[in-house]
């Protein structure tokens, strides 16, 4: 919602634009990215309701529905060759999925029941009650109780029985008269039609109109910029620095008194039984938990070390301030901050609260 950065956005791609269409060379390399994101993202619009409902399980909002989904998936994808499946099943995905399945994790039945019927209502609300999915998945049934009768015929919530399922594979899924993996079948067709377009008329397009965009801002701005973050390494500048939030001044350090003083011993703000103990044996005035500095952070960059100009780790980002989320689409250092935790506050919470010396230790 800021009109000055949005200008400076449009005019920078004008400017790329230009540049691009005046250098042949570089004109035959990029082609038609800006016109092939802007078709994939007009796909996007038209199929995002179905892919978020069906593909994106916003539909199925259950811990039992991901665990049928899991194993027909798995029963139908491992016949496949490698190369063929799905990359959440192929050979070095598929310990992380049996992993899941044969976890004893504790399934509540009301919970369950609550989010299922929530997110079948959801979907009926914005796919229509005259999509085909909606009505052949709710039929004369309402949300509430088509999510009961799914939550309590299932057996899926005993590991047991998913194991049973997996190593069954395509047999025993067949086999199955359990409605949840019912469900999962019925839905899977739709699911994986509508992931397959957007895999191929969006992502795909996508991914590769980014690339040659991004090659050609290298070419024509070298290294004047710093990269976006994509995953790779990168190096960020910045300094120790508040900033103003609605007129007033916030401090680029926070202590460890302001978590005891906002402690009301009710949750959110209960502190651990550990933390009260420890308290006399730290001073709460002075050391520091958390710091912002100036430096360009999105998504993704969490745990990263911070560095001084020493080569020292001074900290460890793990944040931004809400200004920060519009770091996806430019960095405006007037607001934007990161968070860091401070290395006094690590070595407090290993030494005075965890006792954990072997491993303060190997830090030092």
């Amino acid at each position: 919602h800021d009109d000055v950065f949005m200008e400076q956005r449009a005019s920078e791609e004008a400017a790329l634009k230009a540049a691009v269409a005046a250098n042949p060379e570089l004109k035959a390399t990029t082609g038609n990215a800006w016109d092939d994101i802007a078709r994939a993202q007009q796909v996007n619009r038209n199929i995002l309701l179905p892919y978020t409902f069906t593909e994106g399980n916003a539909g199925f909002m259950s811990q039992l529905y991901f665990y049928a989904r899991s194993l027909v998936r798995s029963a139908a994808e491992r016949s496949k060759p490698n190369t063929e499946r799905l990359r959440e099943y192929t050979d070095a995905a598929l310990p992380r999925v049996e992993q899941s399945l044969a976890a004893d994790t504790p399934v509540y039945p009301d919970l369950e029941e609550v989010k299922l019927s929530f997110s079948l209502e959801r979907m009926r609300e914005w796919l229509g009650p005259d999509d085909q999915l909606v009505r052949s998945v709710l039929g004369s049934d309402s949300p509430d109780s088509r999510a009961a009768s799914l939550v309590s015929g299932t057996k899926l919530a005993d590991p047991k029985v998913r194991l049973a399922l997996y190593e069954g594979g395509q047999a025993a899924i067949d086999a199955s008269d359990d409605p949840m993996i019912k469900l999962a079948k019925q839905v899977d067709p739709v699911a994986r039609s509508v992931r397959k377009q957007y895999e191929d008329e969006v992502e795909g397009p996508t991914r590769s109109g980014q690339e040659a965009i991004a090659k050609a801002r290298f070419a024509t701005l070298g290294t004047g910029i710093y990269p976006d973050a994509t995953f790779t390494l990168r190096l960020s500048y910045g300094a120790v620095k508040g900033w103003d939030e609605k007129g007033k001044p916030v401090a680029p350090f926070t202590v460890l008194q302001t978590a005891f003083d906002r402690a009301t011993g009710r949750d959110p703000f209960r502190l651990p039984q550990s933390w009260l103990g420890a308290a006399p044996s730290i001073d709460l005035k002075t050391n520091k938990a958390n710091f912002i500095t100036t430096n360009d952070i999105v998504g993704g960059n969490s745990g990263s070390p911070m560095v001084n100009a020493n080569g020292e780790i001074v900290g460890l980002a793990f944040d931004g301030n809400i200004h920060s989320i519009s770091g996806s689409y430019w960095f405006d250092q007037r607001q934007n901050r990161t968070i860091g935790v401070h290395p006094e506050f690590i070595r407090t919470a290993l030494e005075k609260v965890y006792k954990a010396d072997s491993i303060l230790k190997e830090i030092e």
